[in-house]
């Protein structure tokens, strides 16, 4: 490609196709083991096959392929493994969403055939994400892509299972957990959404056994108390304390229930006595270990109510109608109340969790949790930012055991087979076809599947080989950063961290860069129901994937939330322009460029050259700390600078002059390099957060290999280093903005030449009078005098100090002074109007009592502005006097 084939209007979609296809032709992404040479890797966190590419993906994946893209061209032997999560709550409810619509169900079809349905669901729709993923830029090894319930993760599952199992930590038991009655399914803490929920609270007497008084107590689920086994209260509390050891009477049940004491019990909620009902609700559950408490389940698995006399098969809700009704006639109730409390919720379906005693398999949590503990406290294992390691070890240091069996058919299928003879239950690796107690043949497998998080957690290992000893498992484990959201540091990080340590004896990652959440412009979390989603594909399609990648990563910060000003994409899309038409002027200035035919030293360049090289690489050594900090946001920020303000706006047009002397091949021939160079590294330094249209430039541009993605990093120049330049090319360019500045004030056109004179010091004077082509140029003088610092002033002239120099403007013959003078004043009279109508607001009490304090912080605000105003043009009045 040369400039003369690089279009007139950057248009995204016309290059992204093109060259990511170009990227997979050539196997850029692909990685190899290189053995001796240091190793850097990532696993993606896997999306769900279900899912579609949302701000936060776009976002957390941007952020991966930045780290990624630099890593390769920092010559580090690279990889970025790629996969995806079989979602099993998600995709078995997708599926049978299918199935409904054609008026079958998963029973109908059986359990094989429903799995085999799944698959196909799978293999048709599950890739949808990847593709979105391609579209967004992304550079994972494609070749490598893995998914947790391929052939080596399911064999990786089993290991694990089995292992934990053998070894005493994993068991099954009776425990609280959350319910979906809906979906016929524990759900894991991460799969429920707790929504703020306007309810009731009611209030009931429970009667003491002698007949001698009663206990009131408050609650929100009514049905549940046909299974309560006690009344709590804190034994701090002098209201109860005289009761503790007593017996209440059920109301409606008639049960004898104890009072026990428990510092669990707040005082100041409700009316500081708790019912006890331990098989519905998990804090109850511990309490009544405590108190070795009966547990009574009062509800089946699809909400409807069991065992409950009267109320037996009633819906949940319809059963806390009629039990109010009941209490209420019986003369128990008390007062129901307005209350507004967090509900859980499925992820999935919406419908309302109900915590449920129940059989499920569990891992034991202590004894895995100390060890994963101890690799953050030592530092081991880093959190950017670090204050997020103390959620992680807050959760660890109380954590409880994990729930992981799932009442559902899509999944991994738990290992353990009971025998329908003697009843022995077999863990085993492989199958069993026999009985290893009594020989039998007759064996059922257990019918739940993994809770999909186990085997996501064996995910930096198991997608590299675990349990066979593969190359990449030696060569890339531990992998060296993990890129994730702060909501799953303990549904997912932390299981990563304590299966790593189990089964490989060794830390999953080194760090771990939390990324925060993309909200509205009003800090609002999206979702559809609010109708607030932003769609990257939809940004993709109108502004292209650079410009959505560099606006997530501008408005980024580590561990933070960022909220989505939507207008921003256009200001991204406005600076892809501005490169865009940088490049092409500097394709179009290099048709007769000799590339590599002089070396330049420092003595060779001119003070715009010495000071954009300078610029570069201090822009170079920014970015170099602020991304070796994970800082992405920043170093976005340090580019855009750069080339939009530095390149572009500045140095571009002090070279015009030196570019355009075909006379002088030598003088333009040196700007040509400089102006190739500086745009050429640049690129390389873009390239990461905005990969096709560094690519596509780069490509018109002078260059050696197949694409700026497996070029070099660029590096910092010592010798090129030039302080001097800096700070005399920064007095040149502060003259400049304050030339321009007077001649805005004073509306003299672009086109119209000036007079300026310059008073300075010696030193200041050699600078300026080195840098008075670019002065004259850019500044739209006709005549520039430098003088040595004088008492006697120009008369009638507009004045402006840059440092220790002194700026005039001889005004005769530019403006008609008497009109001129005649504006200020209006302008004056214009000023004074609007300071005398804000103090009298300010000086009102109906406005200063009523009014908000931000309201009058930006009525204060406006009256200084209108009298700096008032006093400039003051000061130019009294210039212009006779």
């Amino acid at each position: 490609m040369t400039q003369d084939n690089l279009p007139t209007t950057y248009n995204p979609h016309a290059i992204e196709r093109k060259w990511y296809e170009y990227w997979q032709e050539n196997q850029l992404f692909r990685t190899e083991v290189e053995a001796g040479k240091e190793a850097f890797s990532i696993v993606i966190p896997p999306p769900n096959v279900t899912g579609s590419l949302h701000m936060g993906h776009a976002l957390n994946n941007t952020l991966q392929d930045i780290i990624i893209r630099w890593k390769r061209m920092l010559e580090v032997n690279t990889l970025w493994l790629p996969g995806t999560d079989h979602g099993g709550i998600a995709t078995q409810n997708v599926v049978e969403k299918e199935l409904a619509k054609e008026k079958v169900s998963r029973h109908d079809l059986g359990r094989e055939k429903f799995v085999d349905r799944v698959w196909e669901w799978k293999e048709q729709y599950g890739n949808t994400i990847i593709q979105q993923l391609k579209k967004l830029g992304t550079s994972p090894d494609w070749s490598r892509e893995r998914f947790t319930m391929d052939e080596g993760c399911s064999q990786a599952v089993r290991e694990a299972f089995v292992r934990l199992y053998e070894k005493g930590l994993i068991y099954r038991g009776h425990y609280i957990i959350n319910w979906c009655s809906r979906c016929q399914t524990a759900l894991s803490d991460i799969e429920v959404e707790h929504l703020e929920s306007d309810g009731k609270l009611y209030h009931f007497r429970y009667p003491l056994e002698q007949g001698q008084g009663h206990i009131v107590i408050a609650t929100t689920r009514p049905e549940t108390m046909l299974g309560d086994v006690a009344v709590a209260v804190n034994p701090q509390d002098e209201r109860y304390s005289h009761l503790i050891g007593m017996n209440l009477v059920l109301p409606l049940v008639n049960r004898k229930i104890p009072i026990v004491a428990d510092e669990y019990v707040d005082m100041e909620f409700g009316t500081g006595a708790v019912k006890i009902t331990p098989a519905h609700d998990p804090n109850d559950f511990l309490l009544g270990q405590r108190h070795n408490l009966p547990q009574i389940n009062v509800m089946n698995n699809d909400a409807t109510m069991k065992e409950a006399g009267k109320y037996t098969g009633l819906d949940r809700y319809e059963c806390r109608k009629q039990i109010v009704k009941d209490l209420e006639e019986q003369g128990f109730l008390v007062k129901i109340e307005d209350h507004s409390n967090a509900v859980g919720h499925c992820s999935r379906c919406d419908t309302v969790v109900e915590p449920l005693l129940s059989e499920q398999w569990f891992v034991k949590m202590k004894p895995l949790a100390e060890p994963a503990m101890e690799v953050v406290k030592e530092g081991r294992i880093k959190f950017i930012p670090e204050r997020f390691s103390k959620t992680y070890l807050d959760w660890l240091e109380n954590i409880k055991d994990w729930c992981i069996s799932r009442q559902i058919w899509w999944g991994h299928r738990i290992p353990v087979w009971y025998c329908q003879e003697c009843g022995e239950m077999i863990v085993a690796m492989e199958d069993p076809t026999n009985c290893s107690k009594c020989e039998s043949s007759n064996l059922v497998q257990d019918p739940d599947v993994l809770d999909t998080w186990f085997s996501s957690a064996l995910w930096p290992f198991s997608t590299m080989g675990w349990p066979e000893t593969a190359p990449e498992l030696k060569h890339f484990y531990p992998t060296s950063v993990l890129v994730t959201g702060y909501d799953i540091i303990y549904f997912w990080v932390a299981r990563m961290i304590f299966m790593g340590l189990e089964f490989m004896g060794e830390i999953p990652f080194q760090e771990v860069l939390i990324n925060g959440i993309v909200r509205d412009q009003y800090g609002k979390k999206m979702s559809k129901s609010r109708g607030n989603t932003v769609d990257p594909l939809e940004i993709i399609d109108k502004f292209g994937a650079d410009t959505l990648r560099f606006t997530l990563i501008s408005g980024s910060v580590p561990g933070n939330d960022m909220r989505l000003h939507e207008e921003r994409f256009e200001a991204i899309r406005n600076f892809c322009n501005k490169i865009w038409n940088a490049s092409r002027f500097t394709l179009m200035n290099l048709s007769d460029y000799e590339a590599n035919k002089t070396v330049y030293s420092k003595e060779d360049y001119s003070l715009a050259d010495r000071w954009i090289m300078n610029r570069y690489y201090k822009t170079l050594e920014e970015v170099n700390r602020l991304m070796d900090r994970y800082d992405f946001g920043a170093a976005a920020k340090t580019l855009y600078e750069f080339l939009w303000n530095e390149f572009c706006d500045w140095y571009i047009e002090l070279a015009k002059p030196e570019l355009y002397q075909k006379d002088n091949p030598a003088v333009r021939q040196r700007v040509q390099y400089v102006l190739a160079t500086v745009l050429a590294d640049t690129l390389k330094l873009l390239h990461p957060f905005m990969p096709y249209l560094t690519e596509e430039i780069w490509q018109a541009l002078p260059h050696e290999g197949k694409s700026i993605m497996s070029s070099n990093w660029p590096q910092v120049e010592a010798s090129k280093i030039d302080e001097a330049a800096e700070k005399e090319m920064g007095l040149i360019m502060e003259i400049i903005r304050a030339i321009r500045n007077i001649r805005g004030e004073v509306n003299i056109t672009p086109g119209k030449k000036i007079e300026v004179i310059i008073q300075a010091t010696p030193e200041d004077r050699e600078i300026i009078a080195q840098g008075q082509a670019y002065l004259i140029n850019l500044a739209g003088i006709c005549q520039l005098s430098i003088e040595a610092l004088q008492e006697q002033k120009p008369d009638k002239a507009m004045t402006a100090r840059v440092e220790k120099v002194e700026l005039y403007l001889p005004l005769a013959g530019l403006l008609d002074l008497d009109k001129e003078r005649e504006r200020l004043e209006k302008e004056l009279a214009l000023a004074q109007k609007e300071v005398e109508r804000v103090d009298n607001k300010l000086n009102n009490p109906g406005f200063t009592g009523k009014a908000p304090a931000e309201v009058i912080a930006k009525e204060k605000q406006k009256r200084e502005e209108w009298l700096e105003k008032k006093a400039k043009i003051q000061e130019r009045l009294e210039m212009l006097k006779n």
